[in-house]
């Protein structure tokens, strides 16, 4: 660490994780339902796909770009190298829960009764990763890692998305504050910023990733 320490911009960190609690939010909508199989419903919405892969991206260029730097600079602090464990443990927790969520939507005898005890324990499961990382774990990413390695883990990020970024951001931005989006744009070319209000927007509403027929609030 560094005595002339720069703050990293944690703007599209947060965008994240407000993006996958609302769709934590959504999801338990959609099991709540009794006018439509749930199983049903969740296992056509192409919302429930995207949640899976967009979560998968972000937990795993965390896994490759983020944990591993941290553990050799803080190899000398125990307690802050117990905290990074624990995030990798409640990552390897969350897979296992969308496999079994998965087995559910499949099973058409006794799946309907597992699924909302699934995707209760999904969304307390990482609803409360989460809060771990912000309350305690991005403090220490931020006078950690110098602004090239939080360069690099963004790039992974954004590599893993690749092609997909034209669907990615939207659905980041779903229901995101004028402020967040306004922040989260910020970096953006113009021509990228008409082309994400004028196209990628319009595009993925049309999508209607949840299968509700409307865009979903």
């Amino acid at each position: 660490m560094t005595s002339s320490h720069i703050n990293l911009d944690m703007t599209m960190m947060y965008a994240m994780h407000s993006a996958l609690r609302r769709e934590l939010v959504r999801i338990a909508r959609i099991t709540a339902r009794v006018d439509d199989d749930p199983r049903y419903v969740l296992s056509t919405a192409a919302g429930w796909e995207m949640f899976k892969r967009y979560l998968h991206v972000h937990h795993t260029s965390e896994d490759d770009a983020i944990w591993p730097v941290m553990r050799l600079a803080l190899a000398d602090r125990p307690d802050d190298l117990a905290l990074l464990k624990a995030m990798e443990e409640e990552h390897a927790a969350i897979d296992p829960l969308l496999s079994s969520i998965d087995s559910a939507l499949a099973d058409r005898s006794g799946g309907l009764v597992a699924l909302s005890g699934l995707t209760d324990e999904l969304a307390t499961t990482l609803t409360g990763h989460l809060k771990h990382e912000e309350g305690e774990t991005l403090a220490l990413i931020d006078v950690t890692l110098t602004p090239e390695q939080w360069q690099h883990f963004s790039e992974l990020h954004r590599t893993r998305i690749g092609g997909e970024s034209t669907r990615y951001l939207p659905w980041l931005l779903d229901s995101a504050s004028p402020e967040m989006t306004a922040n989260v744009l910020r970096p953006f070319p113009e021509p990228v910023k008409h082309a994400y209000a004028d196209e990628w927007v319009p595009n993925y509403t049309a999508l209607d990733i949840w299968g509700d027929g409307r865009h979903p609030g």
